[in-house]
């Protein structure tokens, strides 16, 4: 265990994985499927090593560098290599394209973006519009023509002043409402907590070897997964893409003991034919977000493993809640990790605390200095908006009970999560209104149907006057200009669109009216 586990001043990237390899030598680290491996000391190696081939570049301590790499040791190596440095890591979802991944390299200040896979070609095509931004291939190629140095291992270790744990170590963009998505600021402080909160909630120890399956652009993957495996000094085996037919094969091949999933995961999984093999394994504790019963009960009766907890958080406030080892109590979102945060459920409108078991917003602060994000980049206001009465504002329903556990309601901001995405409605809507003959339209979220599956994207169109608009050309429009996940399931054609009398889409209306009998859906289509 990293021996400055609970001392904040010491909850730097950098400080943990020199004081792990110190301790944990050549322990295996890090294995990546169809890749290799990286020990704690050669971690810190390449640390050095990135953090002065990026120095060469001139990349300074505080500079954002945008990456679109896919999930493995090349990511892992330069979010280590940045964090040496002390410059900004900005991950991009590597599924975006046109208008919403311009909008976040351009949001971000990134004047260099490096791409690899199938994320290379998005990023060439929106690279003219991006003046003054150098793009750095995978292979190391900088293709503003500059000279990108040498390969990572032949630099001269860099070994400048280190960051503090007040310092931005990471911007990641999360999903808009009223506008486009914004960049949530994250502190060297707030990165480490997520890795804190996962030690303290599933009991994580040197001895466990950690799944992750989840894409290291995200929170989930790389600070609540791989981090936590660093600072307990674990063994993680990384998966590059999610399998459900591989889940219970990697777990028992790498004898794991730990995993995570989130969202359509756990249905993905269970949904796999069961085996007389189900419970050959290693796995010690589950943690699925969310957890209903009836996957609680797989977890436990059909996989045979002893804990299943869950948690609840976002990539603003850390993961406040967790459920308790030796507990059972499914379709809770867990009880405050007190030792860090405080969680409150109180009016929307006033602030003040509701009575307990009644419906509220969750409200979320810390108790740690750093150990949520320091603001939304470059918007102040959506900040301010956000903290208002010194609580973060979650956006979320849920009751609290007489024993402080919590259990989510629904989401009362208007964003959609889909597949472990969260998706602005703003811009899914700002990019099918382009299509010629839209005269309005709204995005929202409906039920995909199977329990723990989170959301489906539906969309109501309102045709211009005269206009004949179908809704598979409405979807046809909607396949070219927007990423895979935030692909419409389901379009209809309305005459109206339900306002309040200020004006105000009906969003709720929308949802609850769900689909219906004249509703396009692409799963139907043959």
């Amino acid at each position: 265990m990293y021996e400055h586990l609970d001392d904040p001043r010491h909850w730097t990237l950098p400080e943990v994985v020199d004081a792990q390899a110190a301790a944990r030598g050549e322990d295996t680290f890090l294995t990546v499927l169809g890749e290799g491996e990286l020990t704690y000391a050669a971690a810190a190696r390449e640390a050095r090593s990135v953090a002065a081939r990026w120095s060469a570049l001139g990349v300074r301590p505080g500079d954002a560098v945008a990456v679109l790499l896919p999930s493995g040791l090349d990511f892992v190596r330069l979010w280590l290599g940045l964090g040496r440095l002390g410059a900004v890591l900005v991950p991009v979802n590597t599924a975006l394209t046109g208008d919403f991944l311009a909008h976040q390299l351009r949001q971000s200040g990134a004047r260099v973006v490096v791409a690899g896979g199938d994320a290379l070609a998005a990023v060439r095509e929106v690279l003219p519009d991006l003046p003054g931004v150098r793009l750095v291939t995978h292979e190391g190629f900088d293709e503003s023509g500059d000279e990108p140095g040498d390969e990572p291992g032949d630099e001269e270790g860099w070994d400048g002043p280190l960051p503090t744990a007040s310092d931005t170590a990471c911007v990641i963009f999360t999903s808009g409402t009223t506008g486009p998505s914004k960049g949530v600021l994250m502190p060297h402080a707030h990165c480490y907590l997520f890795g804190r909160g996962t030690i303290e909630g599933l009991g994580l120890t040197s001895a466990d070897r950690y799944y992750v399956t989840m894409p290291l652009f995200h929170a989930n993957g790389l600070f609540m997964q791989l981090y936590a495996t660093l600072i307990a000094g674990a063994h993680a085996v990384l998966r590059p893409r999610f399998s459900a037919s591989a889940w219970l094969a990697d777990i028992r091949e790498h004898r794991c003991t730990v995993t995570n999933t989130l969202g359509a995961m756990s249905q993905f999984v269970i949904a796999q034919p069961p085996a007389d093999t189900d419970t050959d394994h290693a796995l010690r504790v589950i943690c699925p977000v969310p957890n209903p019963p009836a996957h609680e009960a797989a977890w436990r009766e059909r996989f045979g493993v002893a804990e299943v907890v869950t948690a609840y958080g976002m990539t603003e406030v850390n993961i406040p809640l967790y459920g308790r080892l030796g507990t059972t109590r499914p379709g809770t979102a867990g009880v405050a990790l007190d030792r860090f945060f405080e969680v409150s459920v109180r009016e929307p409108d006033t602030d003040l605390p509701v009575a307990t078991g009644d419906v509220g917003e969750i409200m979320v602060r810390p108790r740690i200095p750093s150990g949520f994000m320091s603001g939304y980049l470059g918007q102040p206001e959506a900040t301010v908006a956000a903290w208002r009465s010194f609580w973060f504002h979650t956006g979320d329903s849920g009751t609290m009970d007489e024993d402080g556990w919590v259990t989510f309601v629904d989401r009362t901001k208007d964003c959609i999560r889909r597949r472990g995405e969260n998706i602005s409605s703003y811009e899914v809507e700002s990019a099918v209104a382009d299509l010629a003959g839209v005269a309005e339209v709204a995005a929202y979220a409906v039920p995909a149907g199977a329990e723990g599956t989170e959301d489906e994207v539906m969309l109501a169109v309102v045709p211009e006057d005269g206009i004949c608009l179908t809704p598979e050309a409405v979807a046809g429009h909607a396949d070219r200009v927007l990423p895979r996940f935030a692909r419409p399931r389901y379009v209809e054609i309305l005459a109206e669109l339900p306002r309040t009398p200020t004006a105000k889409v009906r969003k709720q209306e929308l949802r609850t009216r769900a689909v219906t009998a004249a509703t396009w859906d692409r799963d139907a289509q043959t």
